[in-house]
């Protein structure tokens, strides 16, 4: 009771703020609120952070989802669930540098497991596994285009592969390939107002569902960023896997509406089913004023609307409380266990994935120097989530090497703190600027912060008594609409040079 009436205070102070000034985005509740609040509800979103084109499957009673995963290797992390809100990390079903993968679909087909994923400017590709835990196998190419395969069974059996730009292909018996010259258009989109604002038509990841005698085909379209009202996802159904493709008359299924909602260019969506027979909507969305956090994970109730189309209810807001799913217990929160150094489940490398390269032993992580400035040592990341957090490690490294602590975009913009045996650094954009004198030789503890998008750094040489340096980074430019790749703002650690580093007692603490 004292949570829910700690909320119901939030969200009654906020109102309040909200009538004496301007803003830009509504009054809502706490931002470090995610996911189960442990009274029966959510708060959007389950997936905090850079989990863009979720893709979702139920197994009995359990669900299994994955997402793109652009530069970042290990990728395609398999997440388990029971409930649709407390997601746990499984396996992961790619280790080897593609390109960057994107929009994938995970099934399941008999008694083996699928992801369909795009290399983005290469091609469609597949991975199997006999179990969503893993392992899963190495990748192999489809040799087809277009983009954000879904996998779909016909009413005769027949395996076909959904793709952008309404168009599909027939795959193998096993799955694992595509039959030659199958490829054709069969579905047009549905042609929203002229006067919209959007990115691009973009009629991409398509999603198929067969309910109750309708094949239901969900995509997106509108674009997947660019202005805040971009993405939607429409619906569509067919009695046959061979259409005609009916448009739903109350499109779109889910939109941004106003630039001032909480959660902009919503799209990219699945529709999952309870054992009870409920249908739910899972989708991604950039949050309003948070862009480099990445498209983030949410989830809405769906309702039928009596002949035979699907709706989200009147009255639930994407950014307020909704009853969950199904009931359970809230699980840990992930971030607590980043101190443990979880290859590919929590952490991951930015292109290079070399085994070789690192150790974890004791929740010590011990990792090899790459490259001679963070943009070309594949730092170690994960995922954050929040709108203010530190980050502190503290690291011992070889003599000839330097290590420290960046908030990562790519291998150009990133921004942060390092050292070496004599001085510490100052990294922003592609280089080390600014040179400063320290006494801990080759052991320091460093911490950066992220205040909401404001970057600061700190040194300490026992763990207990923090310096704050002098200087302070701005980093919300550091985002696709700027940027392009569709990547997001991650904590790294990085070590460049010679030698190696060793990063100990991680601590990740939401301010």
């Amino acid at each position: 009771m004292k949570r829910i009436f700690a909320l119901v205070c939030l969200g009654l102070l906020a109102a309040a703020c909200c009538q004496n000034q301007k803003e830009t985005k509504p009054a809502t509740l706490d931002p470090n609120l995610q996911g189960d609040l442990g009274n029966g509800t959510y708060i959007n979103p389950v997936l905090g952070g850079d989990y863009a084109d979720p893709t979702i499957m139920r197994d009995g009673e359990d669900y299994y989802m994955t997402h793109s995963c652009f530069n970042y290797l290990p990728g395609l992390v398999v997440f388990h669930s029971k409930d649709l809100v407390n997601w746990e990390p499984i396996s992961y079903g790619l280790t080897t540098y593609l390109g960057s993968g994107y929009a994938p679909d995970i099934c399941k087909y008999e008694d083996k497991y699928y992801i369909y994923f795009t290399v983005s400017g290469v091609s469609n590709f597949v991975v199997w596994a006999d179990s969503p835990y893993g392992p899963w196998s190495k990748p192999i190419d489809l040799k087809v285009g277009n983009i954000d395969p879904c996998h779909v069974v016909g009413e005769d059996g027949s395996r076909w592969m959904f793709l952008s730009r309404g168009t599909r292909v027939r795959l193998t018996d096993d799955g694992l390939a595509i039959v030659p010259g199958t490829l054709e258009t069969v579905y047009e989109g549905w042609q929203y107002p002229a006067d919209w604002v959007t990115e691009c038509f973009c009629l991409e990841s398509p999603k198929l569902r067969y309910i109750d005698g309708y094949y239901y085909y969900i995509n997106a379209e509108g674009g997947t960023a660019g202005p805040p009202t971009s993405h939607m996802a429409t619906l569509a159904r067919s009695k046959s896997i061979n259409g005609p493709w009916e448009n739903d008359p109350n499109n779109p299924l889910v939109h941004t509406w106003d630039a001032k909602e909480h959660w902009w260019s919503k799209g990219h969506a699945s529709m999952i089913d309870t054992p009870e027979g409920e249908w739910w909507l899972i989708y991604h969305a950039y949050e309003n004023g948070f862009y480099n956090l990445g498209r983030q994970t949410l989830l809405e109730p769906l309702e039928g609307t009596g002949d035979g189309w699907f709706r989200i209810p009147e009255g639930i807001q994407a950014d307020q409380p909704i009853k969950k799913p199904i009931a359970s217990t809230p699980g840990p929160d992930r971030r607590t266990r980043l101190g443990e150094f979880r290859i590919g489940l929590d952490w991951k490398f930015y292109r290079d994935f070399d085994t070789t390269r690192y150790t974890v032993n004791n929740n010590t992580l011990t990792l090899k120097a790459q490259g001679d400035r963070p943009g070309n040592s594949s730092p170690i990341m994960c995922v954050a989530g929040n709108h203010a957090y530190e980050i502190s490690c503290e690291i011992e490294k070889s003599p000839g090497s330097r290590a420290g602590i960046v908030l990562y975009y790519d291998s150009t913009y990133y921004g942060g703190i390092g050292f070496d045996s004599e001085n510490r650094f100052r990294y922003r954009r592609d280089a080390g600027s600014g040179r400063y004198k320290h006494t801990g030789g080759d052991h320091l503890w460093l911490k950066i912060r992220n205040d909401n998008q404001v970057v600061t750094g700190y040194y300490s040489y026992d763990g207990q008594t923090w310096e704050k340096e002098d200087w302070a980074l701005e980093v919300s430019g550091f985002n696709h609409n700027t940027l392009h790749q569709f990547q997001s703002v991650l904590p790294a650690l990085f070590v460049t040079g010679e030698g190696q580093a060793t990063f100990k007692n991680l601590k990740y603490t939401v301010l």
